[in-house]
């Protein structure tokens, strides 16, 4: 299941990110995942939460975020979560006000199947107002 936590810039969504993945760690039978692309919040994740730093900018569009995603699951067949702070910083094709609808679209599809196959969840935070998500991606706001 892919999940999109949307909202402008200063609304709390990495707090609320973390907030999730803090609490996934008391039900879930298997291991975390925080990926963002920087290491201010490491100190505020459960310490059995592995955490994922990219450097900003460093995935050019969503076929490389999910080869990264790919990599990361390869290491790891116990991963049952998947937490990306600010999608928007770590892939440079999602930009951040107004995103790239065609390329949510894109990395949604990706990541349902990789979700499927792989049994994990993928609750992913983006930079945008939550009008601005195509259609197809609103059902999958929390």
């Amino acid at each position: 299941m892919v999940k999109f936590l949307a909202g402008l810039k200063g609304e709390g969504k990495s707090r609320k990110l973390i907030d999730m993945a803090n609490a996934t760690v008391n039900v879930s039978d298997g291991n975390i995942v925080y990926v963002d692309d920087d290491i201010r919040h490491i100190h505020d994740l459960h310490r059995n939460i592995r955490f994922v730093e990219t450097k900003k900018g460093l995935l050019s569009n969503c076929r490389e975020f999910v080869g990264f995603v790919l990599g990361i699951l390869s290491q790891n067949s116990d991963i049952t979560h998947i937490y990306v702070d600010g999608l928007s910083n770590v892939v440079c094709s999602i930009c951040d006000t107004t995103p790239d609808a065609e390329e949510l679209k894109e990395l949604k599809a990706r990541l349902d199947k990789l979700a499927k196959e792989e049994n994990v969840e993928f609750i992913l935070s983006i930079h945008c107002n939550k009008d601005d998500l195509p259609e197809e991606l609103k059902s999958a706001l929390i």
